[in-house]
Parts: C-alpha cells; sequence; structure tokens
C-alpha cells in the first residue's frame, strides 16, 4: 500500500514461477491473519485521517474520532454505519452542490475518470487507475492468466459492472470482448469466431448463451472456466456448466466498493479481499456477530478516492470459521445469503423498495403491491401482486408491466388480486427464491 493507502498492484509472475506459486495473486493472500490484521488497522488510520480532510460528509460523521485510537475490531465498531440505502438520500441532497456522491468523496469530481449510474439511482465514482475496483485477484483466482481472452457479459451501460470486470482483466493482461447483455445469437457467433478462454457475466446468461448455441447447432469449446456475479450460483447450475467444461467460480463485488471476496474452491466459502475490513453484524445495529451466525455484511475500504468506512450493503452473509484449504489465510464468507432489508438483487440489478411506491404512485387504481421475486428454472422472475380499486380496463396488466420495465429496467409480469389477500406485513418486496 502506498503512502495514501492505495493497493499496490502486486508484479506478474513471469515464465519460470513454480506450480505453487501460481496459485496466489500475490504473497499477501498467504500472510499470518495477526499480520493482515495490524497492516490493515495502520492503512484504516490513514484513511480515516484521509476521510476527515478531504470528505465532507465523512468529516461530519468521524468529527469527534481520533483516527490513531481505531487499531482493532473492537474500537472499529465504535464508528458509525452508513447504510446503502441511505446513499439516494445523501445524493440528492447534494446535488445543488454539484457533487452528486453526498460529500463522500475525498477527490473533486471534475478529477474522476468515470461516473456511474447504478440502479436506484446511486451514482458511482471510479478514478482512471489500474484495477481500481481489484476484480484482478479474483480473476486469477477463478484460473484466468496472461494472455486469456475474456468474453465479458456484464453491463456497459450506465451501471460499472463491466468496467470493473475489465479493468482488472487488462490489470492480468486479458484481452477483453465487451459483449455487455443482450443479442444472444450474436454473442454465441462472437465466442465461436474469436473462441476466448472464459467468460465473466451473471450465471444465468451464461446459461442463455450456451442453451441459444445448441440451438443454433454451434459449438463453444473454446470455453473452459467463467467467473461470475450479480446472482446465486446454484449447485445444479455449476454442474451443468460442468458438462460443457467449463470450471465456474464465484465473486461477490459491489459498485460502491469493488471486490469484497471471491472464490478459489467450490463449495469452501468466499474469501475476502485483502483492501477491505469486513464486519457481520446483527441487522439495523453495528454490533457484530459471532462467527457463523448470520448477519448484515459491513465493508470499510481503503480506496482513499472513495473511503466508504463501516459501509452496510444490506447484504446477509456469515463468517466461516477456519481459513480454506488452498491455503489462503484471509476470512471466508459463506457468500449471499439474502437482504438485511427489502432490496434485493434480481438478474444483477438491485431493486429497492422505493421503487414499488413509485409504480404504484403511478397507477392510482392499485391500493396495494407486493413485489414477489421467484426463480423459474436458472432464472430470476419478478411478479408485482396489486390489489385494485374499481374495474381496471383491460390493458391495466399491460400498461403496469411497462412501468414496471421503465422504472426498475427490469421486466415483470402483474397479477390482480382480490382486496384483502397480501398479508397486513408492511412487505413491498418478497423473496421467495430458493436455491438447490
Amino acid at each position: 500500500m502506498d503512502a495514501v493507502g492505495r493497493p499496490i498492484i502486486a508484479k506478474r509472475k513471469n515464465s519460470e514461477t513454480t506450480v505453487a506459486e501460481d496459485t496466489y495473486f500475490d504473497e499477501l493472500e498467504t500472510r499470518e491473519p495477526a499480520l493482515r490484521e495490524r497492516a490493515l488497522f495502520r492503512a484504516l488510520a490513514e484513511q480515516i485521517q484521509n476521510a476527515q480532510k478531504n470528505a465532507p460528509a465523512l468529516a461530519e460523521l468521524l468529527a469527534d474520532v481520533d483516527a490513531l485510537s481505531i487499531v482493532d475490531r473492537a474500537s472499529l465498531t465504535k464508528l458509525p454505519i452508513i447504510r446503502k440505502s441511505e446513499l439516494i438520500e445523501r445524493q440528492k441532497r447534494s446535488f445543488a452542490d454539484r457533487d452528486p456522491f453526498g460529500g463522500l468523496t475525498a477527490v473533486p469530481t471534475g478529477q474522476l475518470g468515470r461516473i456511474f449510474a447504478s440502479p436506484g439511482p446511486i451514482y458511482d465514482p471510479e478514478m482512471l487507475r489500474p484495477d481500481y475496483w481489484r476484480l484482478a485477484r479474483a480473476l486469477y483466482a477463478a484460473g484466468f492468466r496472461h494472455g486469456d481472452i475474456i468474453h465479458n457479459c456484464f453491463s456497459y451501460h450506465l451501471t460499472p459492472a463491466g468496467a470493473m470486470l475489465e479493468s482488472g482483466a487488462h490489470a492480468l493482461g486479458c484481452p477483453v470482448i465487451p459483449a455487455g447483455t443482450g443479442n444472444t445469437e450474436q454473442q454465441v457467433r462472437v465466442i465461436a469466431d474469436v473462441k476466448p478462454k472464459g467468460y465473466v457475466g451473471t450465471p444465468s446468461f451464461l446459461k442463455i448463451i450456451l442453451d441459444k448455441a445448441r440451438e443454433m447447432g454451434v459449438e463453444l469449446a473454446s470455453l473452459k472456466r467463467a467467473l461470475v456475479s450479480g446472482e446465486a450460483l446454484t449447485p445444479a447450475l455449476r454442474a451443468e456448466f460442468a458438462t460443457h467444461g467449463i470450471d465456474v467460480y464465484q465473486c461477490y463485488a459491489t459498485a460502491d466498493l469493488g471486490l469484497i471476496a471471491y472464490e478459489s474452491r467450490p463449495g469452501e466459502g468466499l474469501i475476502v479481499d485483502e483492501w477491505v475490513i469486513v464486519e457481520i453484524v446483527r441487522p439495523g445495529t453495528g454490533d457484530p456477530v459471532p462467527d457463523g451466525e448470520v448477519g448484515e455484511v459491513v465493508v470499510t475500504t481503503l480506496n482513499p478516492d472513495y473511503p466508504l468506512i463501516r459501509f452496510a450493503t444490506g447484504d446477509l452473509s456469515a463468517v466461516i470459521p477456519g481459513t480454506s484449504e488452498c491455503g489462503r489465510t484471509n476470512m471466508r464468507l459463506k457468500g449471499w445469503m439474502g437482504r438485511a432489508d427489502q432490496t434485493t438483487k434480481v438478474r444483477g440489478m438491485f431493486v429497492h423498495p422505493h421503487q414499488v411506491a413509485e409504480i404504484v404512485r403511478r397507477h392510482g387504481q392499485i391500493a396495494k403491491a407486493r413485489l414477489v421475486v421467484d426463480r423459474d428454472q436458472s432464472n430470476d422472475v419478478m411478479i408485482l401482486r396489486c390489489e385494485v380499486t374499481g374495474e381496471p380496463p383491460a390493458d391495466f396488466a399491460s400498461m403496469v408491466a411497462e412501468t414496471i420495465q421503465a422504472v426498475t429496467k427490469l421486466r415483470g409480469t402483474v397479477e390482480i388480486v382480490p382486496p384483502g389477500t397480501l398479508p397486513n406485513d408492511g412487505k413491498v418486496i418478497d423473496d421467495v427464491r430458493e436455491y438447490d
């Protein structure tokens, strides 16, 4: 790490690297845990001072904090939580000051390389620094190496997912096909012609591509590995990919934080990245829970440009005691286990309760609504169940479905139910997905 906390990109291995050495992205992954903790908290003191000096909103939140007193996880719990669900309102309040980031960035907006708009909307900054989002480590653990061509099916439209993976791939020296989403027939033809070694994107879209290739009678034998994110990778889906000769690994990353954790061996959980501090806390509080207990994922990043400290993601997970048999020594998470609030992720995109409220607001006849998120085979589906007043027009369901797509950027169906059908429990998003 440099003087202001920026991750130093590990030097790539040369052609004489041994198999054992080639297992790890850098020497940080096999550090003694106590050594890692000391290094992280030394860097955190600098990060807090950086935030207090350069990020107005964080300077206010941390005004009474002595940065040098935050020396371990116990003292870290004294700091306030910043919730992802607060970002939309924080950012809205700062628009008049020409700051789309709610005073949480430590660099002037004019110095940024890119500004992304994630669903919400939530605006995310990026500096043009190699591997800004730190995804190279996850790609390396998934088996990608210098020179491997990668077919990138994460979105390049407004949201940062495509750029996140591309930045990591370039740090490894991997050429990237910026495929994005949709156009599955063209995707198949590009893979067949260019013969990329691997795929990055959501697991459901990889299945769609493989199904389309089978329908077209096209072999995609060049694909040997994949790094997926944005939605659950079920054991059944992983096994199906294996029948195509594709080894699939997962990573956990967000547009606010970059890489949080990544998979090195199937079924052994996700290993926490070397440049974040992860806590699992009781939802609605900042209190850590014991290892193994499910709680909300709270992340402190050492990114000096966007110094989010104790950032509550809204995701649920749990710590797996012990270290991975692969030799990496950092904390392991069980992976994504749901949402601490009603915000949920559908086909790689977040859907927020306020978006459901906006849909209801646009259709005055809807008295009550609940968005049910389920799975049809390996695909996420959304059904908006509505209680309505009076006699709705014949095309009412299709009108509401158009609004769902306009507000959430995702397709959904509409089901009209009798008054009194929906439970009186305050829930507007009901995630009923089950995974094998």
